[in-house]
């Protein structure tokens, strides 16, 4: 949050390398299951002003897959483990008979190109918010086509 960048105030806040590294292990050890975003997107009006005013809150939605699939191309997790901490397993958690391909199971389905590179450009998201920190970011991995019950 250098120069106190409202665009990545979120709570809980960013932390220190350190944390992050705990986090990596948690991921890496399962101790971490999950991979989530609460998507908390703010109008630029809001997210502009004083930072002590500024709400808390980024857009997760947009930059989700592409950063989780990060940890993948790090050897951290597989790209396995990496799609099931974002779908099979969230369902586990909140019992929703989802994130499977299981036959009578829901045709919920996001095709990826894990391979895609792409430039995080707000002006681009679909959300109606633009805050992230992560704005001029190379990342690799993008949702193509999204596929729900089927349609």
């Amino acid at each position: 949050m250098r120069g106190y960048n409202t665009m990545a105030k979120m709570n809980p806040p960013l932390r220190t390398a350190d944390d992050v590294a705990a986090i990596k292990r948690g991921l890496k050890d399962g101790t971490i299951d999950v991979i989530a975003t609460d998507h908390a997107p703010h109008g630029m009006d809001e997210k502009s002003g004083e930072f002590d005013y500024a709400p808390f809150g980024i857009v997760g939605l947009e930059t989700a897959l592409a950063l989780s699939l990060t940890l993948a191309s790090e050897k951290l997790i597989t790209v396995a483990e990496t799609i099931a901490k974002l779908s099979l397993n969230p369902a586990r958690v909140m019992k929703l008979d989802k994130g499977t391909l299981s036959p009578g199971a829901d045709a919920d389905v996001t095709i990826i190109d894990p391979d895609a590179a792409w430039t995080v450009d707000v002006s681009r998201f679909r959300s109606r918010s633009k805050n992230t920190p992560f704005s001029g970011w190379i990342l690799k991995g993008k949702a193509i086509q999204t596929i729900v019950q089927g349609k």
